[in-house]
């Protein structure tokens, strides 16, 4: 046969094949299960600040990020936010994960920081191939169990480390080129914090010569103090 000069689009089959080969944790599914996601996973595409789920609704497909960032937040009756974790390239959401095997709705809100593109595995072919496929098991399980600690170790920091300490590894590791485009109010929802709280100490910091703070900007002028900041005990 001889090649054309115009291409064709992947089928939904071959761009989810090749979405999987880019999943670390998938790298030992078996061609029967590959290609069950092949005939029934989707990848979905969503805008910045677009909210794949929220409170009280339906969970209908297991998730992965494949590309792009995705923040998983509870909100008080009094309105606090607080961040739970993000959900990065190559990752699944554990309360996804519980809600699916409790088959119950979310009991938080997502919602994306970057545009985001995510492989969704529909209800009925997860719970089958849990069931069918032990590699497929695994890759869900070993997920799981690595993302409840992960929210483990975000509560014990919650209780037991000082907001310094926490906001300055913050600023260390969502700074990009010495600069962070955030808010007070942003990063009180971060720190679980009230924002008024969070204030105070970043003015304390400028007052230190550690950071300047401008409107929406946070410059920082001494990144290796506040790494050592955060690692203090």
């Amino acid at each position: 046969m001889q090649p054309t000069s115009r291409s064709q689009a992947p089928s939904p089959a071959e761009s989810v094949g090749a979405a999987i080969a880019t999943i670390a944790t998938f790298g030992r599914l078996d061609d029967e299960t590959r290609g069950l996601l092949g005939q029934r996973a989707r990848i979905l595409s969503l805008p910045r600040e677009a909210r794949p789920f929220g409170p009280g609704s339906p969970c209908e497909a297991y998730l992965i990020v494949l590309k792009g960032e995705i923040r998983v937040q509870i909100v008080a009756e009094s309105g606090r936010e607080i961040v739970l974790y993000r959900v990065s390239a190559g990752e699944s959401c554990v309360l996804t994960t519980s809600c699916l095997l409790k088959h119950e709705p979310y009991s938080a809100e997502a919602i994306c920081e970057t545009a985001v593109s995510c492989l969704a595995i529909p209800e009925s072919l997860f719970s089958s191939l849990l069931g069918s496929s032990t590699p497929f098991r695994s890759a869900v399980l070993d997920a799981y169990a690595t993302r409840v600690t992960d929210l483990i170790m975000t509560f014990e920091e919650l209780v037991f480390r000082r907001l310094d300490q926490r906001l300055a590894a913050v600023l260390v590791e969502r700074s990009v080129g010495g600069e962070l485009a955030t808010t007070h109010h942003d990063l009180a929802v971060e720190l679980g914090s009230a924002r008024e709280v969070v204030s105070r100490a970043l003015k304390v910091f400028e007052q230190q010569g550690l950071v300047t703070l401008g409107r929406g900007i946070i410059r920082l002028l001494e990144p290796e103090r506040l790494t050592q900041i955060a690692r203090s005990v």
